[in-house]
């Protein structure tokens, strides 16, 4: 087994190489149609068949009717322009969010676990997360959107890099 010592002084924050799947694109689009539709239904449902609807229900209706449609068209773009994501022999990268984004960096020593999860959703449209916990506190790292096989292969990636460190990751 070979020593692996990190600079963490040399790690810097820099936009991650790679990008999430182009798939991740049609998943966030279904699960915020999902709630656009639930929230339309109820504002409808509620407007349609009230004797009287308050004013401020049926501006909302209006409101919810115009901002949904916008909202799916660029939140997914938007999203996909910027979730990206690296790994290094030194660290893991990760990019995300849209109106809030989110840079982070782990250096591969501090990795304690690698997990991947996936919702009905992301099998429905093949992906999957990746979640890198860390001794930080700040909490894990996300990587949300990877089409599964590429999850797999990084998950195993991950796993064999730490494996060769010596050390408890704290």
């Amino acid at each position: 087994m070979t020593e692996h010592t990190t600079n963490t002084a040399a790690l810097r924050l820099r936009p991650p190489a790679h990008r999430v799947s182009r798939r991740a694109i049609g998943y966030w689009t279904a699960m915020a149609s999902i709630s656009w539709i639930v929230v339309i239904g109820i504002l409808t449902a509620i407007v349609v068949t009230s004797d009287d609807p308050p004013a401020f229900l049926t501006v909302a209706l209006v409101v919810a009717c115009v901002v949904g449609p916008l909202h799916l068209i660029v939140m997914p773009q938007w999203r996909y322009r910027v979730h990206r994501w690296e790994v290094t022999d030194e660290a893991v990268y990760t990019q995300s969010g849209w109106l809030k984004q989110e840079w982070r960096i782990a250096p591969i020593s501090r990795i304690q676990t690698v997990d991947i999860e996936r919702d009905p959703g992301e099998q429905l449209f093949g992906l999957a997360k990746i979640t890198v916990t860390t001794a930080s506190a700040a909490g894990p790292l996300r990587i949300s959107g990877l089409a599964h096989d590429r999850a797999l292969a990084l998950a195993d990636e991950l796993t064999k890099t730490t494996q060769a460190l010596r050390g408890d990751a704290t």
